[in-house]
């Protein structure tokens, strides 16, 4: 994948300071309520089963999961709306910020004011989606030829080694059975969801330009509407003091 971003290797391996349990959760529990709107059985409804998977991967109680599964079928709960702001950072690097909301009047502001205080600005509506494909991504601790070939055997389109394990893009609408697939050939799925990837990437190789767009990329982070980032750069992390 030509404009493969580190940017959610990077997230997960500094840990983002949304982690702080009480905002991880409200995320994943607005992820699993948005996904239940299509089905509340997970396994009739693959983008709620894997909603449900990554909030187990984060210790979500069972109790927690259940109650944002049933918000879909409380009238009285606030509806949740997913929205997609995009924007450019410094170094004009591309910014996806996919949010979900139960009130767009006050996350849009929230969102424009990330990018003016963090040496961005927000966009509008198809200026920067246009150079991202919507993606299937699934993160296996595995590498080797026999791995990649066997991820394009069960219908994988590209396959990314970078840090010990396997990156394996999909077509979205074909992540579930690739998954599926994978885990059935006994690969231990680290992580499986749709993503945004970068058709092409911007290399960054100085320390203050880094740094400004790791604040900016951590501020959004920290917002308790945004649900992902995703980013067309790519950093050495040795700029990042990893």
């Amino acid at each position: 994948m030509s404009g493969h971003s580190k940017w959610s290797t990077i997230k997960r391996q500094k840990g983002a300071k949304d982690a702080a349990r009480g905002a991880l959760f409200t995320k994943l529990g607005n992820a699993i309520a948005i996904a239940a709107r299509s089905g509340t059985d997970p396994e009739l409804n693959f983008s709620l089963r894997l909603a449900i998977d990554r909030a187990k991967a984060a210790n979500m109680p069972t109790s927690n999961i259940q109650r944002s599964i049933d918000r879909v079928k409380d009238k009285d709960a606030a509806q949740l709306n997913e929205v997609l702001y995009e924007g450019y950072g410094p170094g004009g690097v591309a910014v996806l910020v996919e949010c979900a909301t139960d009130n767009i009047n006050r996350t849009y502001p929230e969102v424009k004011t990330i990018f003016a205080k963090n040496g961005g600005n927000i966009a509008e509506k198809g200026a920067v989606a246009f150079q991202f494909d919507r993606k299937g991504e699934i993160r296996i601790k595995k590498t080797g030829d026999d791995f990649m070939l066997s991820a394009l055997d069960a219908g994988a389109e590209d396959v990314v080694e970078e840090d010990g394990e396997s990156i394996v893009y999909t077509d979205p609408k074909e992540l579930g059975k690739v998954r599926d697939a994978l885990a059935e050939s006994g690969n231990n799925i680290e992580e499986a969801a749709l993503t945004y990837v970068p058709n092409t990437t911007i290399a960054i190789t100085d320390s203050t330009t880094a740094g400004k767009i790791m604040r900016l990329m951590e501020a959004l982070e920290e917002n308790a509407d945004v649900a992902n980032t995703f980013v067309n750069f790519d950093i050495d992390e040795n700029l990042l003091g990893a």
